[in-house]
Parts: C-alpha cells; sequence; structure tokens
C-alpha cells in the first residue's frame, strides 16, 4: 500500500549533486535498494515453470516467521488485504468496534471499514506520534473488540500499556508493523507484540516486494484462518472445511516473493545504509532551528525510519506547510504532508468526525513534512535537502517556534 498523499517519482542519480538553482533531476522520496542479487532471484523464478504463488513464497513465508521468531506467516498481494484478512482471521464484523489512529494509512482504517466494523479513533502522543494509551482506554465501549496500533513511521508504539489495556479489557492487540520492519521496543523486534501483526512490503518499505504484504501470528487456529480466507489451493478442492469459507484468491505471486526473500536476506547490509542517511540527516539539522527532527521515546531501543518525517514550528499553519512541500518540489525534491487526518476524510468525516475531535493529531498533522529517505541519497543531497528547506520556511515567514 501506498500512504496517504506519497507519490513516487523517477530514481535520482546518486552521483548527481545538486546545482545553484536546484537539482538535475528529482530527488525522490524512496528509491527501493535494488541490487543484482534481487535481479537474479526473480529471474530464476521466470525462467521456472511457476510464477504464481508456490514453492519460493512458502520459502519467504518460513524466512520471514523465523526472522521475526513467530510461528506462522501469511503473504498476501498487499497491505490492505493483509489487514483485512487479519480482521477477518479474528471474526471481527458487522457491529463491532476496532480502536485505531487517524494519524495513519487510510488503508488501516478502510480494511476495519471493508471488515464491516466500525473504526472509532483515538488521538496520539505528540512526541512519538503513536497512539496514547490513556486516550484509547477512553474510547473503549461493550462494542469493542480490538485495539489496532500502528508503529507509526517506525517509531515504536507503546506496547506495554497497550497489552495492558487491551488485557483487562479483554480486547485483542492488532499490530500495523507497515512502517517500522526491524525497529524494537525494550529490545523486542516489532511485529512480535500483537496476536496478529501486519507488515506491508510495497515501496517505500525498506525491505519491497513492490506490492504486497506479509500478515504473522503464534496461533494457529488464526494461521489457518488466515489462509482459508486468503486463497484455495487446487488439492483443497475435495476439503468440506476449507470449502466452507469463500476465499479472497490473495495470494502472493512467486515473483514478489523471491523479491522479498533477497532484500530478507540482505536486510542487515539495507538496514545499515539508511541508518546512515539518518544519521547524515541529524548532522545537517543540527542548525535548522525551526523544526522538531524525529524524535525516539525511551523505550523505543532501535528505531528504523520508514521517511525522514520532520515537524514544522507551531507558528506555521497547513497552508504554509503546504508552501514548504511545493517550495522543495520545485527545486526537484519530492516531499509531502506526511499525513492528511482519516477523521477528517469523507468516509469518515460521513461517520460524525469534525475538526477539533482530535487536537493532537490535527496540530501534527498540520505540521508534518515527509522528506525523501532512502539508500542512495548522498550526503551532498542531503546537504541540499535541508538547505533548501530552511529557505523555505524563511519564505513563508513563520518564524521558527518549535513546540
Amino acid at each position: 500500500m501506498t500512504g496517504p498523499n506519497l507519490t513516487y517519482g523517477c530514481v535520482a542519480e546518486a552521483d548527481e549533486e545538486p546545482g545553484q538553482t536546484g537539482h538535475s533531476s528529482l530527488i525522490p522520496l524512496s528509491d527501493p535498494d535494488i541490487t543484482q542479487v534481487e535481479i537474479a532471484a526473480v529471474d530464476r523464478v521466470l525462467r521456472s515453470q511457476r510464477l504464481s504463488n508456490g514453492a519460493v513464497t512458502e520459502q519467504f513465508e518460513a524466512a520471514f516467521a523465523a526472522y521475526l521468531g513467530r510461528n506462522y506467516a501469511v503473504a498476501v498481494p498487499s497491505g490492505t488485504i493483509g489487514l483485512l484478512l487479519c480482521l477477518k482471521a479474528c471474526g471481527i464484523a458487522a457491529g463491532d468496534e476496532v480502536i485505531a489512529s487517524s494519524y495513519s494509512y487510510r488503508e488501516t482504517a478502510h480494511a476495519i471499514s471493508l471488515a464491516g466494523a466500525l473504526p472509532v479513533f483515538a488521538d496520539i502522543d505528540y512526541w512519538s506520534g503513536t497512539l496514547a494509551p490513556q486516550k484509547v482506554e477512553e474510547r473503549i465501549t461493550p462494542k469493542s473488540r480490538a485495539i489496532f496500533a500502528a508503529n507509526i513511521n517506525g517509531h515504536p508504539a507503546a506496547w506495554s500499556e497497550l497489552r495492558d489495556i487491551a488485557s483487562r479489557h479483554n480486547l485483542l492487540l492488532l499490530e500495523d508493523s507497515t512502517e517500522a520492519i526491524a525497529s524494537r521496543y525494550k529490545g523486542q523486534l516489532v511485529g512480535t507484540f500483537g496476536d496478529v501483526a501486519v507488515f506491508d512490503l510495497a515501496q517505500p518499505s525498506l525491505l519491497t516486494c513492490g506490492e504486497g504484504a506479509i500478515v504473522v501470528t503464534d496461533d494457529i487456529e488464526r494461521a489457518v484462518a488466515l489462509r482459508r480466507h486468503r486463497s484455495h489451493r487446487l488439492d483443497d478442492r475435495s476439503s468440506i472445511a476449507v470449502g466452507s469459507v469463500a476465499p479472497y484468491q490473495a495470494g502472493m505471486s512467486d515473483l514478489s516473493a523471491a523479491l522479498g526473500l533477497a532484500q530478507l536476506r540482505r536486510i542487515d547490509e539495507i538496514l545499515e545504509r539508511r541508518r546512515l542517511i539518518g544519521q547524515l540527516y541529524a548532522t545537517h539539522m543540527q542548525s535548522f532551528e525551526g523544526i522538531k527532527p524525529p524524535y525516539v521515546e525511551s523505550d523505543a531501543t532501535e528505531v528504523n525510519w520508514f521517511l525522514y518525517v520532520v515537524h514544522l514550528g507551531t507558528r506555521f499553519m497547513r497552508s504554509s506547510r503546504d508552501a514548504v512541500v511545493e517550495d522543495l518540489r520545485v527545486q526537484q525534491i519530492e516531499a509531502a504532508a506526511y499525513s492528511r487526518p482519516l477523521h477528517l476524510q469523507r468516509h469518515y468525516f460521513d461517520l460524525g468526525y469534525r475538526r477539533g475531535d482530535l487536537p493532537v493529531i490535527e496540530k501534527i498533522s498540520d505540521r508534518a513534512v515527509a522528506l525523501p529517505f532512502h539508500t542512495h541519497l548522498t550526503d551532498s543531497q542531503i546537504e541540499f535537502i535541508v538547505e533548501t528547506m530552511k529557505d523555505a520556511s524563511i519564505n513563508v515567514g513563520a518564524g521558527a517556534a518549535i513546540y
């Protein structure tokens, strides 16, 4: 799945340097880390007798489950499908309520609606951007069935507090790790805290299959339910149990799985380079007084950023944030408003949500800017991005107050 209002452009050449009036080609928001290893893996599948869901997909599922230390992994063609099957496998349906964040991908809440349930939005922590546990508890009703929390932009949610709330209220705890592969909370990998967790593997994920997702769990009954809702295999045609479920026929192809498996085997290499990019950003951002750089909470023992998201000062309004984004684009830097609050979008607005309902989300969303973040960025490009953003913020004349 792609994030809200994020678009992806052409790949910039790594050896190009920014000029005085801009960059000679677009610096894209994301750019997959693809090497000859991935190309060879996909080529082998193309030359094989099986392109659709098969043995390579099973290998990818097993490797991903082993990487996380979870018992089962089920690969699907998109994050939205993964989220939907997660809800279906947990028995969530019409009349149920699922508590989630409005500061998120549209697809998370869309999956709740597609399952027939009602998304109930709770506010977030100002610093981490993840669901605020006390706000979650305030939204629980007799119809609540689950908490669907996300590790937003790579930052882990407050999983200890959320698990405590879920246990006390007999709720499922579901984990959206779309943006947070390899991040850790209290030393433990994300994707291991929810009863079921979902990873989206589309661009701009650091591990990409092109399009695709993978759902993980330790519960064999949920794993079986996930597979039954996903697809039927040829040898399932005579099974009464399998025939009782109408599947979505949503298997991942071996082509996509081959790409994902090759990337998973290189994940340490990819992470190392992305951490360097984060360090370069931090170095160049030190002299920029008008922004709040990405924040890391003390329990987040490792954060691997999805994109480099900064927050403009409180004197900025949404219109001035949009002007900054446009100034960056004029200089061939692909940037984006990181989030448009879901509760203010039409589908959820029709459910009765209004501006002012979730003040922290609205304050953060109006000032969040996603900057390019991928392994092909050079130090000079990052310097150019930061300097251009400084100039853009001065142009809108909003001052430098941050908090």
